[in-house]
């Protein structure tokens, strides 16, 4: 299974800060898949670029994208638009499962403009920017990933 992570950020980007949420989020993925292949990229805050990757993830059959990052409310913040463009179905219930698990902790959480969608057999999921926000976020749906996942490639096993 063909996973990935892509961390949204201009000055991760640009070697200016350390990405600690894309590495948190490989070791969660990694703690519940040990078998995937997960592959990770660094993009800047640009529109046309997360839509081409996320086509392009699509193109070689990953089951599951995980964006980190560009879903706040920051000029540059377009990872929800550029997942809009994309996915041919929203599955709004992860956005909002992990707003609500965020906001237990976090008032700000509830700020978060992440999407979640299907494109063909891919699942997209934004996650927050913030090493704390995407491992809090990708623990609350990691259950629901699981079994989403399985539906999406064909299993009828619902609970």
């Amino acid at each position: 299974m063909l996973l990935a992570v892509l961390t949204i950020s201009d000055r991760c980007s640009a070697g200016q800060m350390t990405d600690t949420a894309g590495p948190a989020v490989v070791a969660l993925l990694r703690g519940t898949w040990p078998e995937a292949e997960i592959d990770t990229a660094l993009l800047p805050d640009d529109e046309d670029a997360i839509a081409a990757a996320l086509e392009e993830l699509g193109r070689k059959g990953a089951a599951l994208v995980l964006t980190a990052g560009g879903s706040g409310l920051g000029p540059r913040d377009r990872t929800p638009e550029a997942t809009r463009r994309v996915i041919d179905r929203e599955a709004p219930g992860l956005a909002e499962a992990m707003r609500a698990n965020g906001a237990e902790r976090n008032a700000f959480a509830w700020l978060s403009r992440g999407v979640a969608g299907l494109r063909g057999k891919t699942l997209i999921v934004n996650l927050p920017g913030s090493k704390r926000g995407a491992e809090e976020s990708l623990e609350a749906i990691l259950p629901l990933l699981r079994h989403g996942l399985e539906v999406v490639a064909g299993g009828q096993n619902h609970p």
